[in-house]
């Protein structure tokens, strides 16, 4: 009965000493697997943080490599656009080489046109100065002056020969208008060794007649007698109806005025 008993103690220690080792075996196994886990968590973490810091190394290297593509295709369009503008700048050049070709031969034949209408310019005004001398004498001065102002400008050199011309034909368009249009003016005429203040009526370049002021005297220029001649007073009311169509005051009419008869031809 007494081995039993210490059986029995020896069977309880030992089942109590296994429970023991049992559960410090245990324990160390979970000890382990929490050391394990939590290093675990600690390698995962690392892991993403390295993963992000990758990540945002990998999304600054993409928008450096897309500003790097877009600056590429904008040098790209820039280098095309430059290629075409020189293409045109050479094809503008050879454009303008050509120009230059064709003003220095143009100031060349200008040169040599300055040289050949001077002189002919001159002759034309001298022959209008010729031409109003032996004109009905209408505007003596006016037209005298501007034959006069035409001379003066031809020894300017700060007036182009283009202009000079341009005047000359303007000078010569007045001188056209004048046997084609009415006109009243007042003037003088020479009557012995005094002048009379009187209407001049011109009509075209074919009558030339002067009323005095008091319509008591007026005369008519013969062109080839060169010289007036009296009018009787019959011509007195035509004479000043024709003054007031010529000054707008009256409308149009026909007027009787003295003209020069009509010669037959020599054959």
């Amino acid at each position: 009965m007494r081995c039993s008993k210490r059986l029995s103690v020896l069977v309880s220690v030992g089942g109590s000493l296994v429970l023991a080792v049992s559960a410090y075996a245990q324990e160390t196994q979970e000890d382990d697997r929490l050391g394990t886990l939590e290093e675990a968590v600690e390698i995962r973490g690392r892991a993403n943080v390295e993963m992000s810091e990758s990540q945002e190394r990998i999304e600054t290297l993409s928008d450096a490599t897309d500003d790097l593509l877009t600056q590429y295709q904008s040098g790209l369009r820039q280098n095309e656009s430059l290629l075409t503008y020189n293409r045109q700048m050479e094809s503008l050049i050879v454009s303008q080489e050509a120009e230059r070709a064709s003003l220095d031969e143009q100031i060349d034949r200008v040169e040599l046109v300055s040289r050949e209408v001077t002189p002919l310019m001159l002759r034309m005004i001298d022959a209008l100065a010729a031409f109003v001398d032996l004109d009905v004498p209408f505007l003596e001065q006016e037209r005298a002056e501007r034959i006069r102002d035409l001379r003066k400008l031809m020894s300017r050199a700060d007036v182009t020969e283009a202009e000079k011309y341009r005047r000359l034909m303007e000078a010569y368009q007045v001188e056209n208008e004048y046997g084609r249009t009415i006109e009243a003016y007042r003037s003088t005429v020479a009557k012995g060794d005094k002048e009379l203040t009187v209407n001049f009526l011109r009509v075209g370049r074919i009558a030339l007649v002067y009323q005095t002021l008091d319509e008591a005297e007026a005369g008519v220029w013969n062109q080839d007698q060169r010289q007036w001649e009296p009018l009787d007073s019959s011509y007195r009311t035509p004479i000043r109806n024709g003054l007031r169509i010529a000054r707008k005051q009256s409308a149009p009419d026909l007027i009787l005025l003295p003209l020069p008869a009509a010669q037959k031809g020599e054959s």
